[in-house]
C-alpha cells in the first residue's frame, strides 16, 4: 500500500466533509457527514472492513440522497474510491457486472 493515494482520499474526505456542510441543513446531510467523518477516522487507522463499511454508505448515502447534491460532491465520493483503490484498500464488497 503506498501511502500517497491513502493521505489524497484523506484530503478528499476532508472536501467532501466542507462540500456537505456548506449545504442547507437536513436531517440527510448530517447523517451523512457523520459517515464521511468516520470513513476518515477509518482510512488514518487502516481499518480495512471499516474502510468497506463506511465507503459503502458514504456511497449508498450520496447516490441516493433526498437533498440535490452538486458535481462537486458526487466527483469527491468518485475520487475517494479511485484513490483507496489505488491505495490498494478494497471498497466494494463485490464487483459490479
Amino acid at each position: 500500500m503506498t501511502t500517497e493515494p491513502r493521505q489524497a482520499a484523506e484530503r478528499r474526505v476532508k472536501d467532501l466533509l466542507e462540500l456537505v456542510r456548506a449545504l442547507p441543513p437536513h436531517p440527510h446531510l448530517a447523517t451523512l457527514a457523520e459517515e464521511a467523518e468516520n470513513l476518515g477516522r477509518a482510512i488514518a487507522a487502516f481499518h480495512l472492513e471499516g474502510i468497506r463499511f463506511r465507503m459503502y454508505n458514504v456511497d449508498r448515502m450520496a447516490t441516493h440522497s433526498p437533498v440535490a447534491l452538486s458535481v462537486e460532491v458526487m466527483d469527491a465520493v468518485a475520487d475517494i474510491h479511485r484513490h483507496l483503490e489505488a491505495a490498494g484498500f478494497h471498497t466494494r464488497s463485490h464487483q459490479a457486472p
